[in-house]
């Protein structure tokens, strides 16, 4: 799902969301698309076909909103563990996310959590920009990793920043099995 409609959803929802409480925690397991996260609120799906180098792929998304922001896992289901089709999948989402805001995605390294221990590569990225006619001020954090056939985007997109504490509780709860 581009950002643009996340983007849309927050402008949309800001004055609904200012009645909902601002963090309810809850684990969700995703066996389908193998991961498990914490998000802030009962989820949403979503699912659509993108091209990743000239192909069509599905990508599901599950959205919470708290707050302000917009959390959001998004997985793009490959036709192969290609290492080169998930190098082409990492920098579609990667550049896709930080365009959406006019900002450069300049990632580097983190490690995401398995599930059963240990640790993977992945990628991360922080940007804020400009999205929309309004000219709004969006800060996006994410972070990408590839496994076997699944390639996943998880991210916060806000207003502002989002408290460290609850990114913190995000993005260490995203475990890959």
């Amino acid at each position: 799902m581009p950002i643009k409609s996340a983007l849309c959803a927050i402008a949309a929802g800001g004055a609904l969301l200012a009645c909902t409480p601002a963090y309810d925690w809850r684990t969700i397991m995703n066996n389908d698309d193998g991961y498990e996260i914490t998000l802030p609120a009962k989820p949403r799906s979503d699912e659509r076909e993108i091209r990743i180098a000239g192909q069509s792929m599905k990508m599901k998304m599950q959205t919470a909103e708290a707050g302000d922001a917009v959390f959001a896992v998004g997985t793009v289901v490959l036709p192969s563990a290609d290492p080169a089709l998930q190098r082409a999948a990492l920098d579609f989402l990667q550049h896709g996310l930080a365009s959406n805001v006019n900002a450069p995605a300049s990632a580097r390294a983190t490690q995401i959590q398995l599930a059963a221990g240990g640790r993977v590569a992945g990628s991360e990225i922080d940007v804020k920009g400009v999205s929309g006619e309004q000219r709004e001020a969006h800060a996006i954090h994410a972070q990408f990793v590839a496994r076997g056939a699944h390639v996943y985007q998880v991210a916060i997109v806000s207003a502002k920043p989002a408290p460290p504490e609850q990114a913190d509780q995000f993005f260490t709860s995203f475990k890959l099995y």
